[in-house]
């Protein structure tokens, strides 16, 4: 379990939970075909009339996003667009990709160091209150403990950390990105730079994809902190750059990116530890249980489907848990430069 009573809480979040709801989402439909969607309800589970509990909404959401390759970002903007582009993800008779010149970590032959890349700027925004139960404090000194490793380890390239917020709602939220829900599960929004979890989610981790632990959740909320990392970096600038100039290879930009996350998180829990002391024995397998219980191919095989690498989006269980892994027991996020790796 991880040690985090007693200590600090992030002034990092805004806590909108009881303020959401109402009025349902349409999740493009996956085939295509005129802006049609699937409406999912927003009302209680249990109740005659009440449509699907949010447990309920957050599998389908994620069977949306990871069978279908429907990135939660391109949601909320409203996009209708079909399946993602696919690709040969495997390296056998498939073509032959270029090289995405896509900034890579601090110290990497791609480093955006010096090159002018932009990096985002995050609206100004008032310090929130500290929560007051037990899931709201967790997941908020988790936040502080990221907000610490990050702080110290970009002076390092010559760099300065912007804190990013975290929102925790209940069902739906507005977003810098445009409308967000809770069956997308956690996400991060590039525009507002912000993390956003209905902590919902948390029991349909443990109870739906079989990855219980407080690590495990710990894991979920330092990747999509790594996003933020990579958006302060221009890595996801550069990301979405590439995926328009090459359609073709859009899934296979996509996972890098994931996996560069996962690994980003790696980074933070070595650190986190090595400072804090944080870990216990077992945490570490909680993590990469996560990490392999929402792989792709994962999450396919309990929708039914068959297993597809040429839509994957996130990475395969494998791939997750190897990320994961090489940021953990290095330390350092040149081990995270996924964009120039010679393995995925």
């Amino acid at each position: 379990m991880v040690r985090w009573r007693g200590r600090e809480q992030s002034d990092n979040i805004e806590d909108r939970r009881g303020q959401g709801g109402g009025g349902g989402f349409r999740f493009p439909f996956p085939r295509g075909g005129r802006g049609r969607g699937i409406r999912i309800p927003t009302g209680r589970g249990g109740r005659r009339g009440g449509g699907m509990s949010m447990m309920t909404m957050v599998i389908i959401g994620l069977v949306m996003y990871f069978v279908f390759g429907l990135n939660p970002l391109d949601l909320l903007r409203g996009g209708t667009g079909g399946p993602a582009p696919q690709i040969d993800a495997g390296g056998s008779g498939g073509q032959t990709l270029p090289k995405f010149e896509i900034p890579g970590l601090p110290g990497s032959r791609t480093s955006d160091q010096g090159n002018g890349t932009r990096t985002a700027q995050r609206p100004a925004t008032s310090p929130g209150k500290r929560t007051t139960d037990e899931a709201g404090q967790f997941v908020s000194v988790i936040f502080n403990d990221t907000e610490d490793v990050w702080k110290r380890i970009f002076p390092s390239f010559g760099k300065r950390y912007r804190e990013p917020n975290m929102v925790l709602y209940t069902g739906y939220t507005n977003t810098g990105c445009g409308p967000g829900q809770a069956a997308m599960g956690p996400f991060y929004c590039p525009l507002d730079q912000k993390v956003y979890i209905d902590l919902s989610f948390f029991r349909t981790l443990e109870r739906k994809f079989g990855a219980p632990g407080d690590f495990a959740q710990a894991y979920v909320i330092a990747h999509e902190v790594g996003h933020h990392v990579q958006t302060l970096l221009g890595i996801a600038d550069a990301v979405q750059r590439a995926k328009a100039q090459n359609p073709r290879a859009a899934n296979k930009i996509q996972v890098m990116m994931e996996l560069q996350a996962d690994c980003l998180s790696g980074v933070w829990a070595n650190h986190a530890d090595r400072t804090k002391q944080i870990l216990e024995p077992g945490d570490i397998d909680e993590g990469l249980n996560a990490a392999a219980q929402i792989g792709d191919d994962m999450i396919q095989k309990r929708a039914g489907q068959r297993v597809n690498p040429h839509s994957f989006t996130h990475g395969s269980a494998a791939q997750r848990q190897r990320w994961f892994r090489a940021g953990y027991e290095s330390g350092n996020m040149n081990a995270c430069d996924t964009f120039n790796a010679a393995r995925l």
